[in-house]
């Protein structure tokens, strides 16, 4: 991608203030001008970003002309979607890169999609990378590596492939049939430091970390494995297929076994990985089916792929953000992202319709192809066929996503509403719930989760470590969690305030809250989640009485995961607590003696009550510790002593002050 000629044209700050342009007069919302800037669009291709007034970025975008392009964003024009609309109203800034063509715009807009997935930028859902061979012959023993990225090292990488699952066998396969190691250790410097690893024990190893394996030998094997990954299959299926028929003669049958079975990994690796340029046909099929009335409208691309005349493997994807978006304009943007990290570009796809600026489309996969690639929308014979079969797949699997939408509504949104009318609430879509947790007393904790139209906002949760109660005092400890939490305001420390409160007992703890919120001058309806005998939940406690509850009800379900949530998240932080007060020693305590020091100590002496017996120069003689920290123990632990000039004062005065 080439660079924008000067400064001038990567416009990064707006200070335009031009009242009497129309444009920016007619739509853009209260308190923004950006009559200049609009004026200082040039008329050329390139990108454009919308920034909110928090800097993120809204939507990024590509034009044949910017200054139109951009200039359109600020008209009023009716029928553009109300999602559009709401994107306009939240505009602070844009900012605008320039490019020599539409083909750089079209790649620049890919990536900074990618990178930044904007809020309204229709985007692919399950976008993903693919899986590469990394073989590290920068190593004097290369490994084979799984990895998701390829970098610019001493490397040399295989792939993209399609399937996670076979780059895992093949590594295994090879790492198998020539005794390649997978271990970490930095060779031929650690050669002979620790024991073989197990693989070595199960011939899966040749072992290079005893050091009797030379560089040239090991070399050898890693050929033959890049001999293999480079597709060349015949001479290892002909070698294993002679060695496993020799073994048959010898009635080495357990050895035959293996090369039988290292011979059918061999044979599905190669043909899980085969994609070749063969006789048949290689072409991509999509089809789209769209769901356009809900607010969160989605979409759904079904993709045949077919390989040498076969059908090898189907795939969907879903697609945000499509509300007032054609089906070109959907199938664009799922291209122009699905493609961009694809493995192969086959030399054909058919569709239903013809994305947005198919020339300009046509054009990129070719650079990414290598060779001519044609977009097509078939007309008759089993090409249409195909392309109806992958629009009828896209529209069951939306079919059973509409399904189950449905029931995660009735889960959360329909029991939200049970709630407010049991409750008698105009609204109660945000709900806070809070516990306390400690044992007799020790490492009084509280927990606040948030519940926002029936599922967890996990984002929103806060964990509480109580400051002014010493014991077990559930009610002080409340008292002290909601203050806190409720002082900040409608600050962004804790978020907007809920829309009902729930407590994690019945009356006792109600109250506490309602005095708080008193005190405060803050009037949120407060409920308590009562639990029967068996600490299972009951119901609720509201207005003073105990409401009856249906325990079959989505509403009753709904309070059960959050008054668990709030007792798990609870719990969890109490424990991390409990946990990091337990794993202390007394070797903590000595000053000058930090981790490296403990652990060269404890290596050396079974017990504390060793090092506490050791003298001085026992101490001293350990590599890791030297004199002055050996000293500082031993004073540590004998502070009637001074045995050492050495010994500083500060040391046993700081002992006698912990004591």
């Amino acid at each position: 991608m080439k660079e924008p000629a000067d400064k001038a044209e990567l416009n990064t700050e707006i200070t335009g203030d031009d009242r009497n342009d129309p444009a920016a007069r007619d739509a853009q919302p209260e308190g923004f001008d950006f009559g200049g800037e609009l004026k200082k669009l040039p008329h050329r291709p390139g990108v454009y970003i919308m920034r909110d007034d928090r800097d993120a970025i809204l939507y990024v975008g590509k034009a044949v002309d910017l200054h139109k392009r951009v200039r359109s964003y600020f008209r009023k024009i009716v029928g553009r979607g109300p999602q559009i609309e709401r994107m306009v109203q939240q505009i602070s800034r844009f900012e605008y890169i320039v490019t020599d063509s539409e083909l750089e715009a079209l790649i620049l807009e890919n990536n900074l999609i990618k990178e930044n997935r904007p809020k309204y930028n229709t985007m692919l859902k399950d976008d993903k990378t693919y899986p590469y061979i990394k073989v590290t012959m920068g190593e004097a023993y290369p490994r084979l590596l799984f990895v998701r990225t390829e970098k610019k090292d001493h490397s040399r990488y295989f792939g993209p492939y399609t399937s996670a699952q076979a780059v895992h066998s093949t590594i295994e396969l090879l790492g198998r049939m020539y005794g390649l190691r997978d271990c970490r250790r930095v060779l031929p410097r650690d050669c002979g430091k620790e024991r073989p690893c197990l693989n070595m024990s199960m011939g899966r190893c040749c072992a290079p970390c005893t050091g009797k394996v030379s560089e040239e030998d090991y070399r050898q094997r890693i050929d033959r494995a890049l001999e293999f990954l480079s597709g060349n299959y015949e001479p290892v299926i002909a070698d294993l297929t002679q060695k496993m028929q020799q073994a048959s003669e010898e009635m080495a049958f357990e050895r035959a076994m293996r090369y039988r079975d290292l011979l059918k990994d061999v044979q599905q690796v190669a043909q899980k990985q085969k994609i070749t340029e063969g006789p048949g046909e290689n072409r991509d099929i999509l089809g789209i089916a769209a769901e356009r009335e809900n607010a969160d409208a989605d979409a759904v691309i079904q993709c045949f792929f077919i390989r040498d005349g076969r059908m090898i493997g189907r795939e969907h994807h879903y697609m945000t953000h499509i509300r007032g978006r054609s089906d070109a304009e959907i199938l664009s943007d799922f291209m122009q992202q699905f493609y961009a990290g694809a493995p192969y570009v086959p030399r054909e796809i058919l569709l239903p319709v013809l994305p947005e600026d198919p020339e300009l489309l046509e054009t990129w996969l070719t650079g990414r192809r290598g060779s001519k690639v044609t977009l097509r929308i078939p007309q008759r014979g089993s090409k249409e066929r195909m392309v109806e079969l992958a629009a009828r797949n896209a529209e069951l699997v939306l079919q059973k996503d509409r399904e189950r939408l449905r029931r995660e509504e009735g889960r959360t949104i329909g029991a939200v509403r049970e709630l407010q009318d049991l409750l008698g609430l105009d609204r109660a879509d945000r709900m806070e719930a809070y516990d306390i947790s400690n044992i007799s007393g020790f490492a009084n904790v509280g927990s606040m989760v948030v519940f926002e139209k029936g599922k967890a906002r996990r984002n929103d949760y806060r964990k509480f470590r109580i400051r002014s109660v010493e014991g077990p005092n559930d009610y002080a400890c409340m008292e002290e969690v909601l203050t806190r939490r409720f002082r900040h305001g409608d600050g962004e420390a804790f978020g907007r305030y809920p829309d009902l409160l729930m407590m994690d007992g019945g009356r006792g703890q109600v109250n506490i809250a309602l005095e708080v919120l008193d005190k405060l001058g803050i009037d949120i309806p407060v409920c308590g989640m009562v639990k029967d005998d068996n600490h299972n939940t009951r119901g609720l406690y509201f207005n003073n009485v105990e409401v009856p509850i249906d325990t079959r009800s989505e509403g009753f379900k709904l309070i059960t995961r959050i008054q668990d949530e709030a007792h798990r998240f609870a719990i969890e932080y109490h424990r991390s607590l409990r946990g990091k007060a337990q794993i202390r020693s007394r070797l903590d305590e000595i000053p000058g003696i930090g981790p490296a020091r403990k652990k060269a100590l404890m290596r050396r002496f079974d017990s504390i009550a060793e090092i506490a017996a050791a003298d001085e120069e026992t101490l001293a003689a350990i590599p890791e510790l030297g004199r002055r920290p050996a000293a500082a123990v031993y004073a540590f632990f004998h502070p009637e002593e001074t045995s050492s000039a050495e010994t500083a004062p500060t040391e046993i005065r700081y002992r006698t002050e912990q004591e």
